[in-house]
């Protein structure tokens, strides 16, 4: 499906074939946000455990998963992963869905490719039965957290991400669907 700012670029759910892709994509948008001061040993066995091609493949396996792509003429831009699963209080749903992911690369951003994946993950998780969406964007990425707000998600507290000996402060942010 094109979207409405680029008809060139199209969404569609993804598939196995593209978890090289989708490793090497989710690294560099990861690196981009969360390696603001360089790369370090705990930050770079993170990020290749998190989006090798074997893991990114993995979740094609996850039944509570849903994965959908945008591309032009074969190259990725960007991707949406939604879990269906429920998290531990905090957002007030009865079915919530999680988008564990949202990441467009940066020559690619602010052109309507991020709210087009929003707009597709929400409808994938209501169709799916969810009543909610939630995420937890990182504190310091004031970016996504302005997009969010912009979007209607509102702010439900912290949460911890945490890797090795380190925990990062996210924003617990949802809204119904």
């Amino acid at each position: 499906m094109p979207i409405a700012n680029d008809p060139e670029v199209s969404l569609r759910v993804a598939d196995v074939a593209d978890a090289l892709c989708l490793g090497v994509l989710a690294q560099q948008v990861f690196l981009d946000t969360y390696a603001t001061g360089g790369i370090r040993p705990a930050l770079a066995r993170e990020v290749l455990s998190q989006f090798s091609t074997q893991a990114m493949a993995a979740q094609f396996d996850r039944r509570d998963a849903r994965l959908l792509v945008a591309e032009r003429d074969g190259h990725l831009l960007g991707f949406a992963q939604v879990g269906l699963q429920v998290p531990q209080g905090q957002v007030p749903a009865s079915r919530p869905a999680e988008l564990e992911r949202l990441y467009v690369q940066e020559p690619f951003t602010r052109q309507g490719i991020g709210s087009a994946l929003l707009r597709q993950a929400e409808q994938a998780a209501a169709v799916a039965g969810a009543d909610a969406m939630w995420l937890t964007p990182w504190v310091h990425n004031h970016r996504a957290l302005a997009f969010y707000a912009r979007q209607g998600y509102l702010d439900r507290g912290a949460a911890w991400y945490v890797f090795e000996d380190e925990r990062h402060e996210n924003r617990v942010l949802s809204r119904p669907l």
